[in-house]
């Protein structure tokens, strides 16, 4: 039996029988004659192994290459070489924005140069909103420090020899008053012996 390797879409011989080389693992039982077009020294090594007959051909370009697709190809690779630049300069972009390096402009390619703005906006909204933080900070411990100097400056009120002489006034006026009184009270009662 006669099998024709091929990597081939189209224009099979129905009269023959194909396999597509990329997928060969071993050689088929039954072969007496392999056809192998194209380069696939694997397949051609496991039938020569074997003892049978193996014929290699090339295959046959039938199209002649024009212009426009010449044209296609070129396009093609400018297209690609604009690719891995605006791949180049968001790689450059991540990194900086990872920390590893200085943010800076890529120079070129649409998607970089929008990315550079929103990471610029964002880097500078940081710096913003630390100068701020930096601000409060420094007004809460002037805040701070103005509390302590207040409490130094309050001189503490002693209730009980305030008290004391609330009453030793009250006593001289003999104005009776109940021993458990308030402050607030014996100030009263102080302040209504002075209309009186």
């Amino acid at each position: 039996m006669e099998l024709i390797y091929s990597a081939q879409t189209a224009g099979f011989d129905p009269e023959k029988r194909y396999r597509n080389p990329t997928h060969f693992d071993r050689p088929e039982a039954g072969v007496t004659h392999a056809v192998v077009i194209g380069d696939w020294p694997k397949v051609v090594d496991a039938y020569e192994t074997l003892g049978v007959e193996v014929s290699v051909t090339m295959p046959l370009i039938s199209q002649r290459v024009d212009s426009g697709c010449a044209d296609a190809i070129a396009s093609l690779e400018q297209d690609n070489d604009t690719l891995r630049a605006e791949l180049d300069g968001i790689l450059r972009l991540i990194e900086a924005a990872e920390g590893q390096s200085d943010l800076e402009h890529p120079g070129a390619g649409e998607l970089p140069i929008r990315l550079f703005g929103a990471l610029k906006a964002i880097h500078e909204g940081f710096e913003t909103l630390a100068g701020e933080r930096d601000n409060l900070a420094g007004e809460v411990e002037s805040l701070r420090a103005e509390v302590e100097r207040l409490k130094e400056a309050a001189e503490p009120v002693d209730n009980a020899e305030k008290i004391a002489n609330l009453k030793a006034q009250l006593d001289a006026a003999n104005v009776t008053y109940r021993a458990n009184a308030s402050v607030e009270s014996l100030e009263k009662a102080v302040a209504d012996l002075q209309q009186a």
